[in-house]
């Protein structure tokens, strides 16, 4: 399997956690949409999900969770980095 192209960025503290995902293809921006699709329907609270430009050709992503005070997020995060191959986060 290649190595995965999209890079993951992941911040928390408290009860908020944001997972940032940046990538330059199409595929990979289906590719992210779909594991988004998949995994945030685990968490209880709603994520509040955005997306823009980078730099050059990169695009981002981001899933952040606010008042977390179970940390489901964390579960979800870990979810969507399996279902896209990242083995880490930078």
């Amino acid at each position: 399997m290649p190595e995965c192209s999209i890079i993951a960025d992941h911040k928390s503290e408290e009860r908020y956690s944001k997972l940032s995902l940046a990538y330059s293809t199409q595929e990979d921006h289906l590719r992210i949409e779909k594991a988004i699709a998949e995994c945030t329907p685990l968490c209880s609270i709603e994520a509040n999900i955005y997306g823009g430009a980078v730099t050059g050709d990169k695009r981002m992503i981001t899933i952040e969770y606010h008042d977390d005070c179970d940390r489901e997020g964390g579960a979800v995060f870990e979810k969507i980095l399996n279902s896209l191959g990242i083995k880490e986060c930078h």
